[in-house]
């Protein structure tokens, strides 16, 4: 990271981001998949061959999309977590989960899943490439939040935030140009999001954790409020578009920037852009992280290992380590009870926005 040189700047430090992006406590962890995926095979999978890649661990990006750890479907086969939480926010295609408890989700197309792992949980994400006829897009954001100590062994947890129940707010200029917050975690503009799992770093009001996807039309500009008080980091990545200007300090997509929050900065783009905003209060304990487990240190993460190898948290209930939930559009989450909740509307549309905002 490189720190600014305007000393009147919000900007108080610039990075580099790729695949995976820096982040600040209490984040762990956000990786910004984008994979243009062909037509589906019929079973799922990709009508194309898989001559020449790495099946179980093919990242490497070839055609424009990854088979990732599936060796037949896209994603990743069962694996393990404890002691942190995943949010997952797909804004193109789908994703199926499974997990130990025997809960089951098909979500995405602006859905976000916040999967508390606590204790433990093994858990796999597949993604189903429905369509046979034409390309199966997938985007979205995977963010690994941590949990405080007290509440690293609490009982797992997943809540669905369906694309109808996230708010938006619209900021439009004279001009018609727009300014568009997707408002996942965090009050903004009287609108609040639903609650995080009731263990999430996220439930403490004094966490001040936000997550905002933020597209700006060409020209638009948008006053990011301050936070709620002191001792708050906030993080913005530029990851599409044409680059951004905060508060006049220029930030060119593919970059990420620390920016100051006492106060409102003003965020523009003249070519337009996408930025997602991470901030929140640190959690500031010891992070000790090794593979699908983290915990305050190496004790922990020795007996996460341990328990793992006797208990397999559950155990897994599937007949597959990838498994995959048919070939119908509908949305849906299957509580370990058997209860069955679904969006309040479905709609089959993939795309929520252009690739370049213009």
């Amino acid at each position: 990271m490189t720190v600014a040189n305007a000393s009147n700047s919000p900007v108080l430090e610039r990075f580099a981001i790729g695949f995976q992006w820096p982040t600040v406590d209490p984040f762990l962890f956000c990786v910004h998949h984008l994979d243009d995926y062909p037509a589906g095979n019929g079973a799922l999978g990709p009508a194309a061959s898989l001559d020449g890649r790495t099946l179980g661990q093919d990242f490497a990006g070839t055609d424009g999309w990854r088979m990732y750890h599936g060796d037949h479907v896209p994603g990743f086969p069962q694996h393990p977590h404890r002691g942190f939480e995943t949010v997952t926010f797909v804004r193109r295609g789908l994703v199926d989960h499974s997990d130990s408890l025997g809960a089951a989700a098909r979500y995405g197309r602006g859905d976000v899943q916040w999967l508390t792992a606590g204790a433990g949980i093994v858990h796999s994400e597949t993604f189903p490439l429905l369509d046979t006829e034409g390309p199966n897009t997938l985007e979205l954001f995977q963010i690994w939040m941590n949990l405080p100590a007290a509440d690293k062994m609490t009982t797992p947890h997943f809540s669905m935030l369906w694309h109808d129940q996230i708010p938006v707010a619209h900021h439009t200029d004279a001009d018609g140009r727009v300014a568009e917050i997707t408002v996942v975690a965090g009050v903004l503009d009287g609108l609040v999001p639903p609650s995080p799992p009731p263990s999430s770093w996220a439930s403490q009001p004094h966490s001040d954790v936000a997550i905002w996807h933020v597209r700006l039309d060409a020209g638009a500009s948008w006053t990011m409020p301050a936070a709620s008080g002191p001792g708050t980091i906030r993080v913005a990545y530029v990851f599409d578009g044409q680059g951004v200007v905060f508060d006049g300090d220029p930030v060119a997509v593919g970059n990420g920037a620390v920016l100051a929050c006492e106060h409102g900065v003003v965020v523009a783009s003249d070519g337009g852009a996408e930025v997602l905003v991470l901030q929140g209060r640190p959690i500031g304990e010891p992070v000790a992280q090794y593979g699908p487990f983290v915990m305050n240190d190496r004790a922990g993460i020795e007996q996460a290992y341990a328990d793992y190898r006797r208990t397999q948290f559950g155990g897994w209930p599937w007949p597959s380590d990838e498994p995959t939930h048919g070939h119908e559009q509908a949305r849906f989450a299957r509580r370990p009870d058997g209860t069955v909740e679904r969006p309040v509307a479905d709609t089959a549309g993939e795309s929520l926005r252009s690739a370049t905002p213009v």
